[in-house]
């Protein structure tokens, strides 16, 4: 069953209530809401990290706990799918996004040279940044909604199955 197996993962809420990086958000961490895991708040949980993994700021962890907090789901498991863009994965997800920023605003993608410089950055955000920011928004809303949608058929599949499976074994049971 998905809780259990995410349930595995959970960090302790009082671990959770002591990092000084959440103190922003004061007294709202003791909702209850945040803590539980159901279908309704996994979901939304994904939703929530999958979303903020595609925006290119550094503090995305920091916004996925705001999120979760107003929107009512899981904060750690909110927090913790962010990590899906982490420093490995971020170049790869971020050039998808480059490009399916370039397609759908129908330019050919640029070819990507790098220097450390500040004319070199603000000249190639003049180029590349609107594509990147848009293939960021398409992959945001997308991936948060395949998450969403993905999580509550998995957990609904799971429930059945296992009422499915107790039927089964009450049945042998009698016979």
């Amino acid at each position: 069953m998905p809780r259990q197996f995410i349930r595995r993962f959970m960090p302790d809420p009082d671990l959770i209530r002591r990092q000084k990086a959440l103190r922003i958000f004061g007294n709202v961490l003791y909702n209850p809401n945040l803590w539980v895991l159901n279908r309704r708040s996994a979901a939304g949980a994904f939703a929530v990290g999958l979303f903020m993994a595609f925006v290119p700021l550094p503090s995305q962890m920091i916004m996925s706990a705001g999120v979760a907090i107003f929107c009512g789901v899981n904060l750690p498991l909110s927090v913790a799918l962010v990590w899906i863009s982490n420093p490995v994965t971020m170049p790869v997800m971020f050039y998808f996004a480059y490009k399916v920023g370039a397609v759908a605003m129908q330019v050919p993608p640029q070819p990507f040279h790098f220097e450390l410089s500040w004319d070199f950055i603000i000249a190639q955000m003049q180029t590349i940044g609107p594509p990147f920011l848009l293939g960021c928004a398409i992959c945001a809303v997308v991936s948060s909604i395949i998450g969403y949608f993905g999580i509550r058929g998995l957990w609904r599949y799971s429930v059945v199955r296992s009422w499915e499976q107790r039927k089964l074994r009450i049945w042998q049971r009698k016979n």
